[in-house]
C-alpha cells in the first residue's frame, strides 16, 4: 500500500518546459516598457531645440549718463598786444614760448610817427584813450572786490557745509554744491585779477601815448621810441608781426598769456548740451597720458554756432568750457590748443534698476523685453529712464532679480525654449 501511494504521486515538472508559463507573464510590461521609450525618444528627437541665448539679471546698481566728444585746450587768460599809436615797428626778436615778466619784459619797440603828434585832434584822442583806461581800470577794480567778496562768502559756506556733513546734517549733493560755488567763484576772481592787470596795462599805454603828443621830439629833434612791455606774466603764445614794417593803432603784434591757466573748450551737439549744467564732473581723455584727468563744467555758452561736420551735415554747436580740476602728472604738460576729448556727466543715479541696453527692442513706441521664466522666453513691455549706451535705468514692468535676453535673436518668439549660452 505505501509503495502504491508513493506511484501516484507527480514530481513537479522540471527543465526549460517548466518555465515557459512565468516568462510568458512577463512579457507584456516589456513590450510596454519598449513602446514607452520608443515613443519618448521619437519625442525628444522631434520637439523644437531650445535657442542658446545670452542672459543678463535686472540688478540694482549705479548708473551714469554722459556725452562724448572732442575739444581743445585753451588759455583762460589771454590778451593781445597791440600798439596804441601809428608808427614804425622794429623788428620783434621773441619767439612764441619765450618767458615774460608783466612790466619788465620789453615785448616791442615802436618809433611814433612825428606829423600824428602835431596834430590837435591826436593829442585830443589821446587824451580820450587815457580818461576811458582810467574809467576801465576803475570798473574793474570794482568788480574785483565784488568777486572777493562772494568768494569769500562761498569759502565761509564751503567750511560749514563741511562741518554740518561730519554730523550727517546735509547730504553729499549739498556739499558738492557748496565745493563748486566756491570753486568757481575763485576763477571768477581770477579772471577779475587778469582784467585788472590788463586795464593797468591799457592805461599805462595810453599815457604813453598822451606823453607823446605832449613831447613829440626829445631835444635832438628826434621822436622818442615808445616800448611796449609784457601785461601779465606768462609765455609769448604766438608772434603777430616779426619783421619790422609801419603799423596802425590797434594792430595785433604778439599774443601772451599764462600756460598754467588752462581749461578745455568743447563743442557739444545743442541737444547735448542742454542737459549740461555748471558743475557736471568731466573726465578729460586722450590728452597725451595714460589715464584720464578729472574736471568740472565751468560755463555752458548761451548761444550756439553752425559748425559743418566731416560727411558735409550742418550741424548746431555750442561751447562748453571745462576747467581741469586734477593737473597732469609729472613728466607730462599740456598746452595752448591741444585736442582732448570729454566725458561730461549729464546724470547720475547711485542705486537704480538697470538691465543690458542690449536687452530692449522696440515694439510701437514701447520698450520691450524678453524675460526668461523656467526655461521659456516671456515678451514683457518695461518702463525705461536713462540710457547710456551700455544700461539702461528700468522704471516699471522688471523686479530685481529677474533674468532677461540681452540682444535676442529673431529666431526668438513668445514661449520658446531658451537656455543660457
Amino acid at each position: 500500500m505505501k509503495a502504491d501511494s508513493r506511484s501516484e504521486r507527480v514530481a513537479p515538472p522540471t527543465g526549460p518546459a517548466s518555465r515557459r508559463p512565468a516568462r510568458s507573464r512577463r512579457n507584456p510590461y516589456l513590450r510596454y516598457l519598449v513602446g514607452g521609450a520608443v515613443l519618448l525618444a521619437l519625442y525628444l528627437a522631434l520637439r523644437p531645440r531650445a535657442l542658446e541665448v545670452e542672459i543678463a539679471e535686472a540688478k540694482l546698481g549705479p548708473l551714469t549718463v554722459s556725452v562724448f566728444e572732442e575739444g581743445k585746450t585753451r588759455i583762460r587768460q589771454r590778451y593781445v598786444v597791440s600798439p596804441p599809436v601809428a608808427g614804425y615797428l622794429q623788428r620783434i626778436e621773441h619767439r612764441a614760448g619765450a618767458r615774460i615778466e608783466v612790466g619788465k619784459t620789453v615785448l616791442a619797440t615802436l618809433t611814433p610817427e612825428p606829423s600824428s603828434f602835431l596834430n590837435p585832434r591826436s593829442h585830443a584822442e589821446a587824451e580820450a584813450r587815457v580818461q576811458m583806461a582810467e574809467a576801465t581800470r576803475q570798473q574793474r577794480a570794482a568788480q574785483l572786490e565784488r568777486a572777493e567778496a562772494a568768494r569769500g562768502l562761498a569759502d565761509r559756506d564751503l567750511g560749514r557745509a563741511r562741518e554740518l556733513k561730519k554730523s550727517g546734517a546735509i547730504s553729499v549733493k549739498d556739499l558738492d554744491a557748496s565745493e563748486n560755488q566756491a570753486a568757481i567763484l575763485e576763477r571768477e576772481q581770477s579772471m577779475m585779477v587778469f582784467g585788472v592787470r590788463t586795464a593797468e596795462f591799457e592805461l599805462a599805454q595810453a599815457q604813453a601815448a598822451l606823453m607823446q603828443t605832449q613831447n613829440p621830439t626829445s631835444a635832438d629833434g628826434s621822436v622818442p621810441p615808445l616800448q611796449i612791455v609784457a601785461p601779465v606774466d606768462g609765455v609769448i603764445l604766438k608772434v603777430f608781426e616779426e619783421s619790422a614794417r609801419v603799423v596802425t593803432p590797434g594792430t595785433p603784434l604778439l599774443e601772451v598769456g599764462d600756460p598754467t591757466d588752462l581749461e578745455a573748450e568743447i563743442d557739444l551737439l545743442s541737444s547735448d548740451a542742454a542737459a549740461v549744467r555748471p558743475g557736471a564732473d568731466v573726465s578729460i581723455e586722450q590728452w597725451g597720458g595714460d589715464r584720464p584727468l578729472r574736471g568740472r563744467v565751468t560755463t555752458v555758452e548761451p548761444g550756439g554756432f553752425t559748425k559743418v561736420s566731416s560727411l558735409g551735415v550742418e550741424e548746431q554747436r555750442v561751447k562748453v568750457r571745462v576747467d581741469f580740476v586734477e593737473q597732469p602728472p609729472a613728466g607730462y604738460r599740456i598746452g595752448d590748443r591741444f585736442r582732448v576729448e570729454a566725458r561730461i556727466v549729464t546724470w547720475h543715479g547711485p542705486e537704480v534698476l538697470q538691465i543690458p541696453a542690449g536687452a530692449l527692442f522696440r515694439r510701437g513706441n514701447d520698450w520691450m523685453t524678453f524675460t526668461v521664466v523656467s526655461g521659456t522666453a516671456r515678451r514683457r513691455r518695461v518702463e525705461v529712464g536713462h540710457l547710456n549706451g551700455v544700461a539702461a535705468e528700468v522704471t516699471g514692468g522688471l523686479e530685481r532679480g529677474q533674468s532677461v535676453v540681452v540682444h535676442p535673436p529673431d529666431a526668438l518668439e513668445e514661449g520658446a525654449r531658451v537656455r543660457a549660452r
